[in-house]
């Protein structure tokens, strides 16, 4: 086996939690387009414009995620080397390797095989695009070589499905860079430099594509920020800037700047508001890393919440093939007021069975199986 020089990796029940909140926000927005909130119970309780500002704003829990990314990606490279300049590139892109791969590509055939069936919403027909399955050579070929986002910014929505993917694309050119300018550079302050950098570059580039949402939320540069966000937010984690004392008021301030940047929406705040909240998410990680105290985002009434974040790679990849099966079933015009809200919640239920089988039986074992067969 390749050395690691500490202890096994435990989870942390607060990033747990903020993975929840992510995914929800995500699960959230991709129910509201499909069936809507409007006229359902939500639509009579809510003010309209709270009720958009809810449902309508989940890109900003990728944002989330791409910060957790970072942090975690670091965190655990410091705690298996200590150091980044001593980070193994080859164990590294096996581990990201093993864990994304065995998953995606359950999914991507399901999808494909669907789509070569001309089942709507898993052809290639979205956006008034009428694709030949012959495309999929296209399409999955960009979500494995990590390029999707780019196709998209060319040619626009595709697939329903494997546009959702657009974010791993993001998420793999970081995988794929980070151990090569960590061990090209060596030095931290030099690392921290690139990724100050890559925070001032995002909001510069939002800038330029305010009038395109394909451009300025799935751009590699209008989401590297979010992750160099968490990257910084791990390193000074390592060094315990924060007193334990103050953990729970950082904690406590960032969640509620969470919840008004999230609530005051991403239009009109295309520049900076994913800036703003990949800071705030940030700031709750800072709080949570060196803090195992309980709490409110570790108690029973969370506990929900974690089991979705521990839960949110499986759960993003196949939330999205549940919501187009079930728009097979019914359309949003067919779904009445009163059942509308048990839809979602059967949306949710479903999407979380399907989750846990997927992480329990094929995403958890060939992890698993393919560390011990070539991690060494």
């Amino acid at each position: 086996m390749l050395p690691t020089k500490s202890a096994p990796i435990s989870r942390n029940a607060r990033v747990d939690f903020l993975r929840g909140v992510a995914i929800s926000c995500v699960l959230i927005l991709h129910f509201a387009l499909a069936f809507g909130f409007k006229n359902s119970p939500l639509g009579t309780l809510l003010s309209p414009a709270l009720l958009h500002a809810i449902a309508f704003n989940g890109n900003f829990g990728v944002t989330m995620f791409f910060v957790i990314s970072g942090f975690l990606i670091t965190s655990n490279s410091l705690s298996r080397w200590n150091n980044l300049k001593e980070i193994n590139a080859r164990t590294f892109y096996l581990f990201r390797f093993a864990r994304i791969m065995p998953s995606l590509l359950l999914v991507l055939a399901i999808i494909v095989t669907l789509g070569c069936l001309d089942i709507p919403f898993f052809d290639n027909s979205d956006n008034n695009h009428h694709l030949p399955s012959s495309y999929f050579l296209i399409s999955i070929g960009s979500v494995l070589s990590f390029w999707h986002n780019v196709l998209m910014q060319t040619s626009g929505y595709i697939n329903y499905c494997i546009d959702v993917y657009w974010s791993l694309s993001v998420e793999e050119v970081f995988y794929l860079a980070l151990p090569l300018v960590c061990l090209l550079l060596r030095r931290t302050w030099l690392i921290v430099a690139v990724c100050i950098t890559a925070i001032v570059i995002g909001p510069i580039y939002r800038s330029q594509h305010t009038n395109n949402e394909i451009f300025f939320m799935y751009g590699y540069f209008a989401c590297f920020d979010a992750i160099a966000f968490g990257c910084i937010t791990a390193l000074l984690a390592r060094r315990g800037i924060i007193p334990i004392k103050f953990n729970r008021v950082l904690r406590l301030a960032a969640a509620i700047a969470l919840g008004v940047v999230y609530l005051r929406g991403i239009d009109g705040h295309e520049i900076f508001g994913f800036s703003l909240i990949a800071l705030a998410s940030a700031a709750f990680l800072l709080g949570a890393a060196n803090d195992n105290s309980p709490g409110w985002s570790t108690g029973r009434l969370s506990s929900g919440v974690r089991w979705v974040g521990r839960y949110s790679y499986e759960i993003y990849l196949f939330h999205i093939v549940v919501l187009g099966l079930m728009r097979n079933v019914l359309t949003k015009e067919q779904l009445s007021y009163s059942a509308r809200l048990p839809w979602f919640l059967l949306f949710l239920v479903l999407t979380a069975l399907v989750a846990w089988l997927v992480a329990r039986y094929v995403s958890e074992p060939a992890n698993t199986a393919i560390r011990r067969r070539y991690g060494h």
